[in-house]
This record gives structure tokens, sequence and C-alpha cells, in this order.
């Protein structure tokens, strides 16, 4: 009989843990994890600060005493291990509420340690003003003091996943929140235009943003966070929302292979460099299934896929882990931000070949109502017709094109081969060609050259000499409700009868509002002997990105310098 011990219970733990155990009736299992909760859902800790959800019990998905009438796993909470012996096959373990000390012995090891809130030296950790959210715990500290303290301001440091959740929650209930990040945007894992419409919904719902803006102390007397340029955010409470560490200190004191940001080296069966030890979850290096890159990717999804290579390794049998590829959404408000694969300011720092297409789709077909419009981005390699990532930001059905395209890029399709999935359709859902089928009729015409585009970051850098024909396509009242300066306006219903208005000598530049009627206008230009662009994602896109201020981080085009 085989002897696994894991170390920690929540996501990569547990899950490891269940999966040994259906396939090994006979190995003993034991799992040490040092909060007082295992198998929690870190994802919905901010639902419970902002009371979506109502009871703390809903948290746990499993308590430890369901684990050991289940699965017979002896699953011990407040327990931590303190060492990692890997010559004796043992760990040191630290009973957190008796003080007992041991060492217990393994035949294998499984870390699963997480990552730790980055807490920089900003103010006193014991102030019970200043939070960070990673654990149960947090939660119910965070819940406990607004109920009691009802606080009116709240001042939010990081602009991620936790720190915008945590911002719809408390506005949700009645706190006055501002965001503070050191980045010119929220959310890094999509690009500054798409970031833009996600500014305006915060704006837009009451939350102050303090972007491109680095804090110097949270002060405590009369309590507030400093900015770097001395400016003081007056708040009742702060959380620290940065980001996360791995967790592995552990490891680099057993000697361990460590590389991303001190992260735990492990290979595709997930076996860390001494032997008999396995590490999964946030703690552990992974490479980006898109650029092939060394990376740290802590979500839930990949853990869990991670906790089933590992057990299933651990067992005997041969499963490999291929990469992570980030695949993400959010909700805000009523708002969906969705991501997969990589964006644009990676693909440029790792100079890969990139083009993309913007697209304003409705989320079901028009004539139906309740319609919602999402702008989506998507990045391919026009000579490789690959995908290389997404981002999509709207209402219903964001999520599910983002599932579609995150599959589309994980079976390695074809960027043009978009257009031919065959989607369900009915009115409430979708339309008959569904957005990404859009998507991919846009990425084949980029690569057949049937149409080419210009940006919206290339807008301003345009001349306006006379040399070129700027044009806008937009009806007459859209045109007067706001304009690009230097551009003249025919209507696209009008060309046909008003080319003759045109210098079939000059490139021209057209746009409309989302970018399909002046694709439309580009075919009739084009097959009359004229050279033209359209401006992808349109109007809409550009009004937005410029508005927010994505302009102050000029995206070049993708592997260029």
């Amino acid at each position: 009989m085989s002897k696994i011990v894991i170390v920690g219970g929540v996501a990569g733990g547990a899950t490891a843990a269940a999966r040994i155990r259906r396939l090994d009736e006979k190995a003993e299992i034991v799992v040490f994890e040092r909060s007082g909760y295992v198998s929690y859902a870190n994802c919905g800790l901010p639902y419970y600060v902002g009371g979506v959800i109502t009871d703390a019990e809903e948290l746990t998905l499993q308590t430890p005493e369901s684990f050991r009438s289940r699965f017979a796993i002896d699953m011990r909470v407040h327990h931590e291990v303190t060492a990692i012996h890997t010559e004796e096959k043992t760990v040191s373990v630290h009973n957190l509420e008796t003080g007992e000390r041991w060492e217990e012995s393994y035949d294998k090891l499984l870390l699963t340690p997480g990552a730790k809130p980055i807490v920089p030296d900003l103010a006193q950790k014991d102030d019970p003003r200043v939070f960070t959210l990673r654990t149960v715990e947090d939660t119910l500290k965070m819940r406990a003091f607004c109920e009691t303290q009802h606080p009116r301001k709240a001042v939010i440091v990081g602009g991620g996943f936790i720190g915008l959740e945590l911002a719809e929650n408390l506005t949700e209930s009645g706190v006055s929140v501002t965001v503070a990040d050191l980045q010119p945007q929220v959310m890094g894992q999509i690009d500054p235009e798409m970031a833009a419409f996600v500014h305006d919904k915060l704006i837009q719902k009451g939350v102050t943003l303090a972007l491109g803006r680095s804090v110097r102390a949270i002060r405590t007397e009369l309590f507030g966070v400093e900015l770097g340029d001395g400016t003081v955010l007056e708040a009742d409470m702060a959380v620290l929302a940065i980001g996360v560490s791995p967790e592995s200190a552990l490891a680099k004191e057993a000697g361990l292979l460590l590389g991303v940001r001190g992260s735990i080296v492990v290979n595709d069966r997930m076996e860390t460099s001494a032997k008999d030890v396995y590490a999964v979850g946030d703690a552990v290096q992974v490479k980006h299934f898109v650029s092939g890159a060394d990376a740290m990717i802590s979500l839930a999804g990949p853990a869990n896929k991670q906790a089933r290579v590992a057990a299933d390794n651990i067992c005997g049998r041969d499963s490999r882990y291929l990469g992570a590829q980030g695949s993400s959404v959010l909700k805000l408000f009523d708002l969906t931000v969705a991501a997969t694969g990589i964006n644009e300011r990676t693909a440029k720092a790792m100079h890969l070949d990139c083009e993309k297409v913007y697209l304003s789709p409705m989320s079901h077909a028009g004539y139906y109502p309740g319609g919602k419009v999402m702008t989506m981005k998507v990045l391919f390699d026009p000579k490789k017709d690959r995908l290389l990532g997404a981002q999509i930001v709207g209402g219903e059905g964001a999520d599910k094109r983002i599932d579609v395209l995150a599959a589309a890029i994980r079976m390695e399709m074809p960027a043009s081969k978009l257009s031919e999935l065959e989607l369900a359709y009915a009115p409430p859902y979708s339309s008959a060609k569904d957005p990404v089928n859009m998507a991919g009729c846009m990425i084949e015409n980029i690569e057949t050259g049937t149409l080419a585009q210009f940006h919206w970051d290339e807008v301003a850098s345009l001349p306006r000499d006379g040399s070129v024909t700027l044009l806008d396509v937009r009806t007459e009242e859209e045109y007067a409700a706001g304009h690009i300066d230097g551009f003249s306006h025919i209507p696209v219903d009008d060309l046909r009868e008003r080319m003759g208005e045109l210098d079939p000598k000059k490139p021209l530049y057209v746009m409309c509002q989302s970018g399909l009627r002046s694709y439309i206008a580009c075919r009739i230009l084009m097959q009359n002997g004229f050279a033209c662009r359209n401006l992808s994602g349109g109007y809409r896109l550009y009004r937005t990105a410029v508005k927010n201020g994505a302009a102050a981080e000029r995206a070049m085009p993708c592997g260029k310098e």
C-alpha cells in the first residue's frame, strides 16, 4: 500500500486527492491544509463580501469530514508543513491548534501550496482596515468589517480579477470605491483599447479610477491611500489586490528547482526536480500553450487539470499536461470581460507575426428583442493561419464565444476555418452566422487580400495634407453627431453615384461605425480601381479607446518595433 502526502487542500490538493482515491482504493492519502477550510471556492470569495452569496458554508465544496466519509482521505486542517526532506522522504508537520510537531513519511509527495497575495510595505499589516483576499478567513474578516463598521469609502489597490470583483461587490453594497493601479489600464490580460470599454463601465457605475499612479503608502492616522504624487485618497478601508506570488518557500528550502518568479519547475507529468515529488496549481511554472514560453498562470481551471495529471502519474498512469492558455472570464456589473491565448502586447514583445480583427456583433439575432452588442478582438498569424488569442467585452453570449475560440486555439484550428464551424442557432441565442463565424470570414478576407486594414492607433498619424483621402461612410446623422477630424463624408449607400468625387490616384482610408459598412465601401471602391483600407473596429472602437486614454500606451503593430 502506497502513502501519498499532499501539502495544501484547496483546488489542486482536493482534486488530486479525490482522483487518487478513485484510481487507488488501497492508497493511504493524507492532506495537510494550513487554513481551517478545504476545497473552497476562491473565485466566489468577493461575492460573499458583497452579499451575493449569503451563506459562508456555500463557499466550501467539501469539508474534512465529508472527505473522510466519502473518500476515506485523512484531511487535516490547521496543519502546516514546515519542511520537506526529499532524501528521507518525510515532511515536518506542525499542528497549529495543539502545537504538536512531528515527521510524516511519504512514498509520493504532492505540493499544492498555491500563491499568496503580494503585500508591499505600505502600511501596518495588522491594521484592521487593511485587507487582502485569498482565503475564507480573509473573506469572513472583510465581510464582518463591512457589516459592523459600515465603510463609506474604499480604495482598492490593483485592477485585476480580485480588485474588480471587489469593486463591483462593494459598489453594489453602497460603498464609494476607487481603484488605483500602477498600470494605465485595468485587466492586464486584455489590450488597452479593449480595457477602455471596461473603464467606461466602471466610471458609469460610479467607480473612480486612479490609473497609471503608483501607491506610496497607506496612512494610518487620517486613514487613506497616498499616491506617488502625494495625492491622498481618503478611505475607511483599503484592499491590497496587487497580485500574487507563488508559495514556494518550502520547495526552495528543500532544494527543488525554481523558475519564473520563484515558481516550482515541473515537467509535463507535473514532476518536480526531486524524485517522487509532484507539484500543481498557482505555485508551479508551466508552458504557455500558445507562446511556448515559461509562465505562471494562477487560474482554477489549469490547477484542476494539473491535479488530475499529477494524480494519474502518482497512480502509475502516463498523463501529460500540455500547457495553459490563460482562458478567463470576469463579470463586472452587467458586463462580461473574457480572454484566451495571448494579447497583442505579448505578441509584440515576442516579435510574432500577427494581425488582428475587431467586430461588434449582437449577442443574438438583431430582430429578436434584448440583443446586446459585444466587442471582439481576435489575434492571428496571417502567414500560418494560426489563432493566437481573443478578447471579448460585452454582455450575454460573450462567455460562449470565448469558449468556442479557446477550444479552437487548443485544437490548433486554422484561423480562417472559424467560418466553417457549425454552431447552434436560434434567434434568442445567436445569428445564423455566429460572431465566431464572422471573425473567421474577416480573417479569411485579410489573408486572401480581399480587404486591407488600418487600426485605431494609426489614425492620428494619417496625413492631412491632401495626399490621401480620408472617408467616412456613415449616415448624415452619425457624422454630425461626431467624427474624426480630416475625414470627409459620403454615405455608403450614395457611394456608387458619388464615386466621381474621389481621386483614384490617392490611397483611400475608409471608416464607419463598426467596420462593416466601410468594408462594403472598400469592396465597391477596390473593384473600381481604388486602393483603400478599412478602419478595423470603426469609429465606436476608436472613440472609446482614445477617450479612455488607451492612446497613452500606443500599440505598435504586432512583431514590429
